[in-house]
């Protein structure tokens, strides 16, 4: 269910991410310009802190499992 939960969180601010794109190619003032590429800054590291808390579960497990680790 973890998993599940993280892919709908993770699509739900790659959407976000966008929109802070179409905000900043769009932006007529500076205030708006930096909101949006904040906003997908955000989004991106979010991203790879999804991807990195995955990777973190899956060791974990295995090390739960007795298994070696490289």
């Amino acid at each position: 269910m973890e998993v599940v939960s993280s892919i709908v969180v993770g699509a739900l601010v790659l959407v976000l991410g966008l929109v802070g794109l179409v905000l900043a190619s769009g932006a007529l003032d500076a205030e708006m310009y930096v909101f949006g590429f904040s906003l997908a800054g955000f989004a991106s590291l979010f991203g790879f802190g999804l991807i990195r808390a995955h990777y973190d579960r899956l060791e974990a497990a295995q090390r739960a499992e007795g298994g070696r680790h490289v």
